[in-house]
């Protein structure tokens, strides 16, 4: 589907001035522009952000009750459980929690849910359970916010909830003794993740302890070995990069690498990161999804294990097992993919007047069909609902586009749906099989109705134009240390003038469906790695001339470094 490149408009005086003032390059200091950073100020913050400027505890709501709370716990040794979600940032989350309770002495457990068998969110047989095995405390760490009966009927049993999350709220709030969420009271980041509040809970548990908002050395440390779990939940869950959340991800990138964490290193040492830096794109890509594993393939028990109380040997052993499992995910994701595409085109769902797409499976893995539904929008860009079906019941995970808030649609979607939650752009859902049409039609209506055909476009937001020669070393060196990058600090992207095709282009990959070519400009010469764009091959050895969007990178073999691009699209002259 052709790309429809809009590129961000510039000053270049104003980018000129700041690169003078700053001491950055002038396409650095127009990125940094675009992110807002307008004065020198302002740029010394985005390029070093300061632990010190992470918001105090207290800010967030309900933060402090929630840890007066546990503290009081702590004192009386009541049974404190864990009640957390299955993917990175819950078990991230619940992983901090433990580790900050467990050494101030706390009786602390950790309780996931099955994402198959009991699905996102606290669950009262669950609950009844932990209450009959003597919980005497439960703490929802990325959940709960919308669990208002279930929390209810917790609470008759006489246990003490409290109810920590970043999700969006129903109208009514669940009647928890305490609820910790940055989106009430006027917090400044209501971007913050679940791994996120647990940190700054954590936080609070320990000023409470230390009686004194500066902690002692001890539990300073502790905080630090934690905070690359808040690290690794903000990258994962896609929450902006921008204000806490980028000194969150920044420090706690910074530290991954040196953890004293046995769990962390293990899992490290199975994605093949040994040693050096960790990047943005390393717990995206390598990280994440074999935490992810556990809760898609498996049980997320074993990922919260690995971060928590596993020993060496069992570190190792839940690690292997967590790569074996993502591996599985793979093949499962790629089939129920194929399927589903197949669906889509045999029944023309995603036709002009099919403004989104809906697609349902039996037998569909339930722990997959999220990542199905993305490869979905990538292809099709639509909004994508994908729905596993098993014994009359399904599963649904979605993912949206621009304009159009997946979790307002499926509020009008109700009367069709078991349940529902999640964001504007992803989000999940619950649904009798015999509801699937009726839902499919409504929805489909409703982004009929919302989305206007230039919605349907892929949209490539570039940051500039540039000329090859503006690309040194220096200057993607320091567009580097913008990172850690994502959701509101994309990877930075430009977009080069018409540039000469510099020698003949070639198909390269296990199934040749990648792009290599050299482009020269002014005596620039410089490489590019189009991944997926084999099929641009014909009209790039037809015209020689073209525009390049891409992100650059800087490759480093047998000891020498250059600068090079990963294209993104290509624009031929008669285009």
């Amino acid at each position: 589907m052709a790309k429809q490149w809009t590129i961000q408009a510039g000053d270049h005086d104003e980018s000129a001035n700041l690169s003078r003032s700053a001491s950055v390059p002038r396409l650095v200091a127009q990125l940094l522009l675009n992110r807002g950073a307008a004065d020198v100020a302002s740029v010394e913050t985005f390029l070093a952000p300061q632990l010190s400027d992470l918001y105090p505890p207290d800010q967030l709501p309900g933060a402090d009750a929630a840890a007066e709370i546990l503290v009081g716990a702590i004192a009386d040794s009541r049974k404190i459980v864990l009640y957390g979600d299955y993917d990175v940032d819950g078990t991230t989350g619940i992983a901090i929690l433990w580790h900050m309770l467990t050494a101030a002495g706390a009786k602390v457990s950790f309780y996931v849910p099955h994402r198959v068998e009991e699905g996102y969110g606290l669950n009262t047989e669950a609950c009844n359970r932990l209450v009959a095995d003597g919980a005497e405390l439960i703490v929802t760490v990325d959940c709960g916010i919308t669990s208002v009966d279930e929390v209810a009927v917790t609470k008759q049993l006489g246990v003490v909830v409290i109810v920590t999350d970043h999700h969006k709220p129903k109208d009514v709030l669940p009647a928890a003794d305490a609820v910790v969420h940055p989106g009430f009271g006027g917090y400044p980041n209501e971007h913050l993740c679940g791994a996120g509040v647990a940190f700054k809970l954590a936080w609070r548990v320990a000023q409470k302890i230390c009686r004194a908002d500066r902690v002692t050395p001890e539990y300073r440390e502790l905080l630090m070995t934690l905070l690359p779990l808040a690290a690794l939940g903000t990258i994962a869950d896609v929450v902006p990069l921008i204000g806490e959340n980028r000194i969150i991800a920044k420090h706690g990138l910074a530290m991954v690498a040196k953890t004293p964490l046995v769990g962390l290193r293990a899992l490290m040492a199975s994605a093949g990161l040994h040693g050096g830096s960790v990047s943005g794109h390393d717990v995206g890509f390598k990280i994440g999804p074999r935490i992810n594993a556990a809760g898609r393939m498996g049980h997320a028990r074993l990922a919260v294990e690995l971060l928590t109380r596993a020993d060496a040997d069992r570190a190792q052993e839940i690690a292997l097992y967590l790569e074996d499992h993502n591996r599985a995910r793979r093949t499962v994701e790629r089939k129920i993919t194929k399927q589903a595409i197949e669906m889509i085109e045999r029944d023309n769902l995603a036709s002009d007047g099919r403004r989104a797409i809906v697609v349902a499976g039996e037998g569909w893995h339930p722990g997959v069909i999220g990542i199905v539904a993305a490869r979905l929008v990538d292809r099709y860009h639509r909004p994508s609902v994908v729905i596993g079906l098993t014994n009359g019941e399904g599963q649904a995970s979605a993912r949206s586009i621009e304009h159009f808030d997946l979790a307002q649609a499926f509020n009008e979607c109700d009367d069709h749906l078991v349940g529902h939650g999640g964001h504007a752009m992803a989000a999940g859902l619950r649904i009798a099989a015999d509801q699937v049409a009726a839902f499919a039609e409504a929805f489909v209506d409703l982004a009929n109705n919302r989305l206007t055909p230039g919605d349907l476009i892929p949209k490539l937001r570039l940051d500039a134009d540039v000329e090859l020669p503006e690309l040194t070393m220096q200057a993607a060196e320091q567009i580097a240390t913008l990172g850690p990058f994502g959701a509101g600090n994309p990877r930075p992207k430009f977009a080069t003038s018409m540039v000469n095709l510099a020698d003949e282009p070639r198909c390269v990959g296990k199934r040749s469906d990648h792009l290599s070519a050299s482009f020269a400009q002014d005596g620039v010469r410089m490489r590019g790695i189009g991944f997926g764009l084999a099929e641009h091959l014909e009209d790039l050895k037809q015209h020689r001339r073209c525009r390049v969007a891409f992100e650059p990178m800087i490759n480093e073999f047998n000891g020498r470094r250059s600068v090079e691009m990963q294209i993104l699209d290509l624009q031929f002259p008669d285009s």
